[in-house]
């Protein structure tokens, strides 16, 4: 298990942009609620385009009435061609005529449908469902002039997706230990689970998944983005919200959990103090495989039952034997994670062994 920070992000995000020019005269949505895909937003004063439409459906009337003339002379001047009563040039001429009248009708109701789109445009709908935030514009503004002016935003917040990085060499890491047998593959494609724990230390009710990791390491920070999707029903969540995010990577066969205060970590690597069978307290060299909560899980170095030093650093002297207590921390004793065997013995803290034995 490890915990990393991340920034929660809406699903689906619309922009909501004015596409014909004129005046706003309404705003038909409450700021802050929720909007169904299609609901209109704004009214945009859709006189010009009404006249459009109206000019364009005048127009295809007159290239109908061309076009009935052009075929009424076509049709006279075929017997007469057949018969060459006309010239053929004439005919050809009639032909012509009535191919353009046929092309006239065709740009005329290319021009309906046009100006039909842009009336409704004079309707501004939401592309999406989600919740609507403020309005961007008021009534009496003009927008779509020259450009397509932000009107309102559209967020979909149900489920959310939180974006978060860990260490390309912490994946590679991990995924070595997959390779190699030490850690086993939790169910499903990446993760078992994602959990989210909010601001204040409380964890979000609901787990999320994992949806993909980055094939990019970005290389000013050596980090590759993760992304999860969290379902978000009741709305208690909101786009950029900081929260940490509990990713189960792995389970590991054998390990063994340690309280963080127990480990040193250094550029050398990994080392805990450990009480041998004579009561003198050795480092020794250990490897993690992450985080779970606010204890690290150790794969190696640690054998159940064997006791590691806590607390008391300060009480040692030198080579001299301490006396190991049980350690009694604000949570739980170290434990073995789920499928290891229990350690016989938790975590001490120590004190020279002459001095009365004392927990800290």
């Amino acid at each position: 298990m490890v915990e990393l920070p991340g920034r929660l992000e809406a699903s689906r995000v619309a922009q909501v942009r004015a596409r014909a020019a004129g005046i706003v005269q309404r705003r038909l949505f409450e700021e802050g609620s929720l909007v169904r895909a299609g609901q209109p937003l704004f009214e945009i004063d859709a006189g010009p385009y009404r006249a459009a439409l109206d000019s364009a459906l005048a127009t295809q009337s007159k290239a109908e009435a061309n076009l009935m003339q052009a075929g009424s002379v076509l049709e006279r001047y075929r017997p007469l061609a057949e018969a060459r009563a006309i010239s053929q040039q004439e005919y050809v001429a009639a032909q012509a005529a009535h191919k353009q009248a046929e092309a006239d009708l065709a740009v005329a109701r290319a021009a309906i449908q046009t100006a039909r789109i842009n009336l409704t445009y004079a309707s501004v709908s939401s592309p999406i469902a989600g919740r609507i935030g403020r309005a961007l514009v008021t009534e009496g503004a003009l927008v779509g002039q020259g450009e397509a002016t932000p009107m309102a935003l559209v967020q979909q917040t149900h489920p959310m997706l939180v974006n978060f990085t860990q260490s390309a060499s912490e994946l590679m890491r991990l995924r070595a230990a997959l390779d190699s047998g030490l850690l086993k593959r939790a169910p499903g494609n990446h993760a078992a689970s994602v959990r989210l724990v909010m601001e204040d230390g409380s964890e979000y009710a609901q787990s999320g998944r994992l949806l993909f990791s980055d094939v990019t390491v970005d290389p000013s920070s050596g980090q590759v983005t993760l992304r999860a999707e969290i379902p978000n029903a009741d709305g208690v969540l909101f786009p950029g919200l900081y929260v940490r995010v509990r990713l189960e990577q792995s389970l590991a066969s054998n390990a063994i959990l340690l309280p963080q205060q127990a480990l040193t970590r250094s550029t050398q690597g990994d080392t805990v103090m450990v009480v041998d069978s004579e009561g003198k307290v050795k480092p020794r060299p250990v490897k993690v495989g992450g985080q779970r909560g606010t204890q690290w899980v150790v794969t190696e170095g640690l054998q159940a039952g064997e006791q590691v030093m806590v607390d008391g650093f300060q009480k040692l002297r030198g080579d001299a034997p301490v006396k190991p207590v049980p350690w009694a921390p604000p949570g739980s004793p170290a434990q073995t994670v789920p499928g290891a065997a229990p350690a016989a013995a938790p975590p001490a803290a120590v004190a020279p062994a002459p001095a009365p034995a004392a927990s800290r």
